[in-house]
């Protein structure tokens, strides 16, 4: 797994997982649900045991029910097998009840943590993870840990009881019997686990194949526009049928194992099954063996050889799945780059003013040459500020910083004197607004989407906001104006309504500092004039710092700061800078030539 310069485990990969250790922390997650689990282990114990009585009364029916036709007899056999019945489908119900509560909620808890584990790694791990990935994290390596929980393991600790307690009554019943059928299991021990490890093996290759399946499917529906404007449809294509093709090779591998392994078990029973009736037909006709004796020999033994090949399968595969818990346990134990502080400073008594501080800071993206060197920038309260300079002079670097997305590897940022990293992350989170240039509009309806600014707001505020934003007209030309569902990522609006919904967002959390990035670029004119009119009420009597290249939005700023190799090379208003004819006059006349 490839981690992030700022990600820094606690491990480095290569020192080896330590299958115990992770086997306990997968384990961990069962301790909440201890005592549940412990009744799981009666009830498979219990079930075990009815199930180890049925050669034990069979053999009673052969050895003395049918010689002596006893009626007496007969009745108490037929009420305790009806007896046993009953507590077999009562334990089976409270069994597998209690087994499903087990492994969803474990589950649930691993999903939840992990869930929390990303937001709180944010943006230094999201951004070298691709989404298959994390969504891997959440359902292929979750779901391989849960059968864990579901059957792997309760199986295991019943199996291996029920084969010492089988293995125990056939050498009680007859021991020489029972050394004559020992080569059998050891015929299918030296081959089973190494066969069950290249199933599982296999099985998790067909995982990843599957898991970069569907990546393969989600990347083509989601650049379905693209692919459909470039006619690429044909490469689309081929590229998904490869992804299908490795899958299904891997399928076919994993069931081609599985048959093997099998096989394998089948030629063990049978000729264990050869032995038995060869030596065992010897023992009854000698009279050293009942013949009741000899049919409960032979269930237990093929009952014991199931169990035996169980349990060497399980080992194997939850080696193989202890491999993709490792990379949940990895992830877990990243510390983020950035974290609540230990002891959070508030902000001053009163409103938050709004003054941002950026001195002597140092940054750079991992793995990439440094995007801010020595950055100096006092921002004043209430003050409108642009950032302004060539692609990848830093402009939106110092966006990121600001909201605290990520930290600086050197020197310092405040807000209103407090320096960000001693601030708690919910206090900083809600004096600070973000308006990205691609707004994230979730599959709700409209109403829900501007009110994730404000849980709390009533329909009343939701709606001024939206006016105040220039949103409420097309908002009810809507089939159903604000209940209307804006579809996958908000696809079914336009940019510039999709952006008018999120400055109502922010209307309606009314944040004292708000950030831009590049909010208008991506509009034609009409929609750009539409959302710089939203803006102007977003950011009345706020501390604004917006990433801008377009003329018609940098000039109507109070500042701008040109950056250039992540130094600010000018810095004035539109007019002193256009004085200075200097970098910013220069860069001013190529984009006039340019939009000639």
């Amino acid at each position: 797994m490839e981690l992030s310069g700022h990600l820094q485990p606690v491990r480095r990969r290569g020192q080896g997982p330590g299958a115990i250790p992770a086997y306990i922390w997968v384990l961990s997650y069962l301790s909440p649900y201890r005592l549940l689990f412990a009744g799981l282990l009666v009830c498979n114990l219990l079930l075990s045991l009815i199930e180890m009585t049925i050669p034990k009364g069979i053999q009673i029916v052969i050895d003395h029910l049918l010689p002596s036709r006893s009626v007496s007899l007969f009745y108490w056999l037929l009420t305790g097998i009806g007896a046993l019945i009953m507590l077999m489908l009562a334990l089976t119900v409270l069994r597998n009840h209690w087994q499903r509560v087990i492994q969803e909620q474990a589950a649930r808890d691993l999903q939840l943590d992990v869930f929390r584990k990303l937001r709180e790694l944010g943006l230094a791990y999201t951004d070298r993870h691709p989404a298959g990935d994390t969504l891997s994290l959440l359902n292929s390596e979750v779901a391989a840990i849960q059968s864990i929980y579901q059957s792997y393991l309760p199986k295991l600790i019943q199996y291996v009881l029920f084969v010492l307690v089988m293995t125990t009554v056939m050498f009680l019943t007859h021991w020489k019997l029972s050394l004559a059928v020992l080569p059998c299991f050891f015929t299918f021990y030296l081959f089973a686990p190494a066969l069950s490890r290249k199933t599982a093996l296999s099985g998790r290759k067909r995982a990843e194949d599957g898991r970069r399946m569907n990546q393969a499917i989600y990347d083509s529906l989601s650049a379905l526009p693209e692919i459909r404007a470039s006619g690429k449809e044909h490469w689309d294509m081929g590229r998904l049928l490869n992804r299908v093709a490795a899958y299904n090779e891997s399928d076919v591998r994993t069931n081609y194992l599985a048959l093997v392994r099998g096989s394998l078990r089948s030629l063990s029973i049978s000729l264990g099954a050869v032995v038995l009736f060869v030596y065992g037909g010897t023992l009854v006709s000698e009279t050293s063996l009942t013949v009741g004796e000899f049919v409960a020999f032979l269930l237990y033994y093929l009952m014991t050889i199931g169990y035996f090949s169980f349990i060497l399968m399980s080992v194997s595969t939850q080696k193989v799945l202890l491999l993709q818990a490792e990379k949940i346990r990895e992830v877990m134990r990243l510390v983020p780059d950035v974290s609540e502080p230990l002891q959070p400073v508030p902000l001053p008594e009163g409103e938050v003013r709004g003054e941002l501080a950026l001195v002597d800071v140092f940054f750079a993206y991992p793995g990439r040459p440094e995007a801010l060197s020595g950055f100096d920038l006092l921002i004043r309260a209430g003050e409108r500020t642009v950032i302004v300079g060539a692609s990848g002079c830093g402009k939106s670097t110092v966006l990121k910083l600001l909201g605290r997305f990520y930290d600086p590897s050197g020197g310092e940022i405040r807000l209103d004197g407090v320096p960000l990293n001693r601030m708690k992350l919910e206090q900083l989170r809600g004096a600070v607004g973000y308006v990205f240039q691609d707004t994230l509009l979730f599959h709700a309806s409209v109403k829900d989407n501007i009110r994730l600014g404000n849980p709390e707001a009533s329909d009343e505020e939701v709606k001024a906001a939206a006016v105040a934003a220039r949103a409420d007209p097309f908002i009810n030309q809507l089939p159903d104006g604000y209940d209307t569902i804006v579809g996958d990522r908000g696809d079914t609006l336009s940019g510039g309504q999709k952006q008018r919904i999120a400055i109502a967002r922010m209307l309606l959390r009314n944040p004292p500092v708000v950030l831009l990035d590049e909010a208008t670029s991506a509009l034609d004119s009409v929609n750009e004039r539409e959302v710089n009119l939203a803006l102007d009420a977003l950011l009345q009597g706020r501390t604004v710092v917006a990433v801008a290249h377009r003329l018609s939005v940098i000039r109507h700023y109070d500042r701008i700061v040109l950056l250039e190799r992540g130094r600010i090379a000018e810095d004035g208003t539109y007019e002193e800078l256009m004085s200075r004819r200097q970098l910013f006059y220069k860069l001013v006349q190529g984009r006039m030539e340019h939009d000639e």
